[in-house]
């Protein structure tokens, strides 16, 4: 039961039939913070089209996807240990419809643009603010902001080490040296670590709480990695089902926008992603479908994917399928806590299958010229609303936001919470009316 308690102590009246997590689930879907998912960019730019995924459409495919792995493992493992700690559906869900609450604008440019504005003041990550916000800017609650039950918190604190202890000053943020004319960011220095908020110390503190001392090491213990950011060693078993799921998402939903939209063909596919690194998933073709795709089934898989939408959109799913039932559970031996001991995982052919997608999407396009203008102008307009915002709090922040900035002591973070819970749209928005001579009404609703 320990792991079903809430910060606040709120009990559940006795005729509510939800479980638990149940009621976590209610307290997501009808957040602020689940809604506003709507309007911020997952990879491709808002505007350009209403086809490809935003943040809230991929958060949903990630909660699916991870409530399809739990269902295979309870398949696959009913006569283990492990099946007692496989999360509830609901559960499951939360993780993956919170994944990405803490995301700014702009995706991960508007990250590393808050990093920079937040370099002298604790720094800025997005999976921290997460925490953050489900913890204590949520309003469902008091001073807990959503107030989820434990092992939702444990669920969603991806990386279990605080900033000041994953941060390497010689990674600090700073402006490129370069140009002369306009101040830029440089973009690769100024990245975050993959961290929780120092702010959020007390709240960790509390979700670590039922861990014996050697688990809340061991799991909190960071990787140093000479000349970048220390890395997180370990996941809770339910948080690395999700980032499975995440995974998943991202290497193939997210590469099927990028085909659908032109942006990739299949010369640049089959240059990246060749029959060796898709051997695992072409043998199961070959197995489950051998009257489908004759001799050469490369070519035949290709040519599925490159073809109408019907055709893409069923091999797609036969994809996502065959990552789902290739997904395992190990042990990690050095944790006695059933919630850190056990980790989803990927069969190695269909993992490498997995990274091979993940890498090509990494390079052909979230770092192609089409994506990178958008992400740059993107930070330059967080930057620039961050600054405006922080040179005169009271003439600039809404008054509800000014309120809380008070109320926290003048507390820049205040700043920063208000502008990386901002749509992509309302930034935009936000910064034509103040640096766009033709834009802006007093009638505004700031």
């Amino acid at each position: 039961m320990q792991w079903k308690t809430r910060r606040s102590e709120w009990v559940q009246p006795k005729d509510d039939a939800r479980t638990a997590f149940d009621v976590d689930y209610a307290r997501i879907i009808h957040s602020g913070s689940f809604r506003r998912l709507q309007g911020k960019t997952q990879i491709l730019n808002l505007g350009d089209s209403d086809f490809y995924r935003n943040r809230l459409t991929h958060s949903l495919e990630v909660a699916q996807i991870a409530t399809s792995l739990v269902r295979q493992f309870r398949q696959d493992n009913q006569d283990q240990p492990v099946f007692d700690h496989l999360p509830e559906d609901s559960l499951i869900q939360v993780l993956g419809y919170t994944h990405d609450l803490g995301h700014p604008p702009f995706g991960h440019g508007g990250e590393v643009a808050l990093n920079y504005c937040m370099r002298d003041h604790g720094g800025f990550e997005g999976n921290g603010q997460t925490l953050r916000i489900l913890a204590r800017l949520e309003k469902m609650s008091g001073s807990e902001g959503a107030d989820l039950t434990r092992r939702a918190l444990l669920g969603i604190l991806k990386y279990p080490i605080p900033f000041s202890k994953a941060h390497n000053p010689a990674r600090a943020p700073r402006l490129m040296s370069g140009p002369s004319v306009v101040r830029l960011i440089n973009r690769d220095q100024s990245k975050p670590p993959k961290c929780y908020l120092d702010t959020e110390q007390d709240v960790v503190d509390w979700i670590l709480a039922p861990l014996r001392a050697k688990d809340r090491k061991t799991f909190c213990t960071p990787s140093p990695k000479k000349g970048q950011h220390s890395r997180a060693r370990h996941k809770s078993f339910d948080c690395s089902i999700m980032d499975l799921a995440d995974d998943i998402s991202y290497g193939v939903h997210d590469f099927e926008d990028a085909i659908a939209l032109g942006l990739i063909d299949q010369g640049l596919f089959k240059g990246a992603v060749d029959d060796v690194a898709c051997a695992s998933f072409l043998d199961f073709l070959k197995e489950k479908y051998p009257d489908q795709y004759g001799n050469n089934i490369y070519d035949r898989f290709v040519e599925q994917l490159f073809a109408d939408g019907n055709t893409r959109k069923h091999t797609i799913s036969r994809m996502v399928g065959f990552f789902i039932k290739n997904a395992r559970i190990v042990e990690n031996k050095n944790m006695d806590a059933p919630l850190l001991r056990y980790q989803a995982s990927m069969r190695d052919g269909p993992a490498r299958f997995l990274k091979a997608l993940k890498d090509f999407i990494f390079a052909s396009v979230i770092k192609s010229p089409n994506v990178q203008h958008l992400e740059f102008k993107g930070q330059t307009m967080v930057v620039s609303v961050f600054e405006t915002f922080a040179s005169e709090p009271k003439a600039f922040l809404p008054r509800d936001a000014y309120t809380l900035f008070e109320g926290s002591g003048k507390d820049v973070r205040i700043i920063c919470d208000h502008i990386a819970g901002m749509t992509d749209a309302f930034l935009m928005k936000t910064y034509d009316r103040l640096f766009s001579p033709r834009m802006g009404s007093v009638f505004d609703r700031l």
